[in-house]
């Protein structure tokens, strides 16, 4: 009996992602990965109206949907959503950079070392031949 219920649930997502292929409509899951926006503030959204939603029927029962682009344009529209958006731009911003100083930093240490190899001593950074 456990394989039977299992099978059904394996159909029942085939289905949905059936439905869902092509679709702008995804789960709320998809739609806060997508956007940014939490779940939660995704549930107000639907639930005051500002988004529309609906429900299918998922491998674990009923699944709420929000049309993606309708959940990116009133992302947009919150200061909220937006000021976190800023704030991961400019953390990954902060990372690229750094990043990039320690990739120069290796490079000078091997060329360093690779010097050092060769026969000369560093001291304080410089190489003395």
């Amino acid at each position: 009996m456990e394989w039977e219920d299992r099978l059904d649930d394996w159909e029942l997502e085939l289905d949905l992602g059936a439905q869902l292929d092509g679709s702008d409509w995804v789960t709320l899951e998809k739609a806060a990965v997508e956007t940014g926006v939490s779940r939660a503030a995704l549930r107000t959204w639907y639930r005051s109206g500002q988004i529309p939603s609906r429900l299918v029927d998922g491998p674990h029962g009923p699944q709420r949907l929000v049309p993606l682009a309708v959940v990116a344009e009133r992302a947009e529209a919150s200061p909220r959503v937006r000021k976190a958006a800023e704030r991961r731009l400019a953390d990954e911003a902060q990372f690229e950079l750094l990043r990039h100083r320690v990739d120069q930093l290796e490079l000078r240490l091997a060329d360093l070392e690779r010097r050092a190899g060769q026969g000369g001593a560093v001291q304080g950074g410089a190489v003395q031949a």
